[in-house]
C-alpha cells in the first residue's frame, strides 16, 4: 500500500501529504534544546495550514527561537483555504492566491488570555506590518527567494514533496543546514541518500520505526482504497506505511547499543553466493560473535548505532562487487520456469534455496540445476570492535 501510494505520488506529483501535529510533537521533543536562538525555516505549502508552522508559532517562546520563517508555493492545493490573512475567514479562489513568506521574531499574548496560541499568531499576521509579505516568484524551495531564506536559516523542519526528496536533501546538504524532515523509508536506498548515511551525515529520527501514519491530503485528492477516510468536517486523510523522520541532528538514544543475544552458526546464517557476507532476516537476529560482513534488512537503519556498527554498502549492483557470474533462468512467483535468463540474479544478493525457510526459489542454475533464492534489499554492515579499556 505504501509503495503504491509513493509511486503514484511520484508519477502524478500528487504528493501533498500534510503531517499531523501529534507526530511532529512526538519527534521534535527529542531536539528541543537545539532550537534556542536559532532561525527555523518551514518551506511548506501554506504556513497557516502547516502543522510545522503551527508547532513553532505556538512554541516560539518555549523553544527560545530567534526567528521563524515559513513560505508557501503557488501550486499549493490548500493555500489560503482556511484563513484569509487579510482579515476574514473564508476560502480564496485560486486566481487570487499568491505565494508569500511569513517571518516572525516574537509572539506575544496579544489577547491577554494568559497564553500564546494560534489566536495570537493570527492577530500578529493580520495587524503587524511586514510579518507577511508576498513573494515575487512561485515559492518553490529551489527558487532564488527561497534559497536566500534558506541561507539565513539554521534549521529546516518540514515535510518535503516525496517526489523531490533527493533534490530537497541535496540542497540542504549543499548549504550545510541542520534539518528534521519526513520521508519514505525507501529513500534509504537512493544512491545519494545512502551515501550520506554511510558518511554519517544523515540518519533516521527517534519516534517512527514501524507501522503507518495518517496524513491530511487536499480536498481534490481521490479516495482510492482502504486507509482513506473523511472526518466530520469533510477533511480527507490517508494512512501511509514506511514513513520515517530523516535528520542530521543527533540525539542520545541513537547511541544506545542494540542488544544481541544469538550466536553465529553456518547453518542458521548462510552466506550469499555472490558476496562474502552472511544473511540475517531480522535485525534482532544479528549474531553477537560475528565480525565479518552481514546483510540485514534496510529497516536496520531504524536501530543503527554508529558506535556499534559500520555501514558498508547496499546489497545491490553498483554498490558492491558481486563475485558470481552464473547464468540462471528466472522463475515466476510459483517457482516455475519463465524462459527468461539473467546473469548474477539481476544484480541482487542471492543464496541457495532452502525449502525449510524459503517459499519458492527465484532462479535455477542453467548448468547444474541448483535452485537459488533472491534476497530482498539488504544493507551490508560490520560490527565495530570496541576498546574495552
Amino acid at each position: 500500500m505504501a509503495t503504491k501510494l509513493m509511486d503514484a505520488a511520484k508519477r502524478n506529483k500528487a504528493d501533498e501529504f500534510y503531517t499531523q501535529l501529534h507526530d511532529i510533537e512526538l519527534e521534535l521533543k527529542h531536539y528541543k534544546e537545539i532550537f534556542k536562538d536559532k532561525v527555523v525555516f518551514c518551506n511548506c505549502d501554506d504556513p497557516y495550514e502547516s502543522n510545522f508552522f503551527k508547532y513553532f508559532a505556538i512554541n516560539f517562546n518555549y523553544l527560545g527561537l530567534k526567528k521563524l520563517i515559513a513560505t508557501c508555493y503557488d501550486n499549493s492545493p490548500i493555500a489560503y483555504t482556511q484563513l484569509s490573512l487579510l482579515g476574514e475567514d473564508k476560502i480564496i479562489s485560486n486566481k487570487n492566491r499568491h505565494p508569500y513568506k511569513i517571518e516572525i521574531t516574537e509572539v506575544k499574548d496579544y489577547n491577554n488570555d494568559g497564553a500564546t496560541d494560534l489566536a495570537d499568531v493570527k492577530f500578529l499576521l493580520q495587524n503587524k506590518k511586514n510579518t507577511l509579505t508576498l513573494l515575487k516568484g512561485n515559492g518553490d524551495f529551489r527558487s532564488e527567494e527561497c534559497v536566500k531564506l534558506l541561507k539565513q536559516s539554521d534549521i529546516v523542519v518540514t515535510n518535503p514533496p516525496f517526489s523531490l526528496f533527493r533534490e530537497y536533501v541535496n540542497q540542504l546538504v549543499e548549504y550545510n543546514k541542520k534539518f528534521i524532515i519526513i520521508g519514505n523509508v525507501n529513500a534509504i536506498t537512493y544512491k545519494e541518500t545512502f551515501k550520506l548515511i554511510i558518511e554519517n551525515k544523515i540518519w533516521l529520527g527517534h519516534s517512527i520505526h514501524s507501522g503507518d501514519r495518517e496524513f491530511r491530503v487536499p480536498d481534490s485528492y481521490p479516495l482510492q482504497s482502504a486507509g482513506f477516510r473523511v472526518d466530520e468536517n469533510g477533511t480527507k486523510y490517508i494512512r501511509v506505511k514506511g514513513v520515517r523522520w530523516f535528520t542530521n541532528v543527533d540525539y542520545k538514544e541513537r547511541h544506545e547499543d542494540l542488544i544481541l543475544y544469538k550466536t553465529y552458526s553456518p547453518n542458521e546464517y548462510p552466506k550469499y553466493e555472490n558476496f562474502d557476507a552472511i544473511n540475517v532476516n531480522k535485525t534482532t537476529d544479528i549474531p553477537c560473535d560475528y565480525y565479518g560482513y552481514i546483510g540485514v534488512p534496510i529497516t536496520f537503519i531504524d536501530k543503527y548505532n554508529p558506535d556499534q556498527f559500520d555501514i558498508i554498502a547496499l546489497g545491490i549492483v553498483g554498490s558492491i562487487d558481486f563475485t558470481s557470474e552464473r547464468k540462471m533462468e528466472i522463475l515466476d512467483k510459483t517457482g516455475q520456469p519463465t524462459g527468461k535468463y539473467t546473469i548474477n540474479a539481476k544484480g541482487t544478493l542471492y543464496r541457495k534455496f532452502n525449502p525449510n525457510i524459503d517459499k519458492v526459489p527465484s532462479f535455477k542454475d542453467c548448468k547444474d540445476g541448483q535452485l537459488y533464492s533472491s534476497i530482498y534489499a539488504r544493507v551490508i554492515i560490520k560490527r565495530r570492535i570496541k576498546n574495552e579499556n
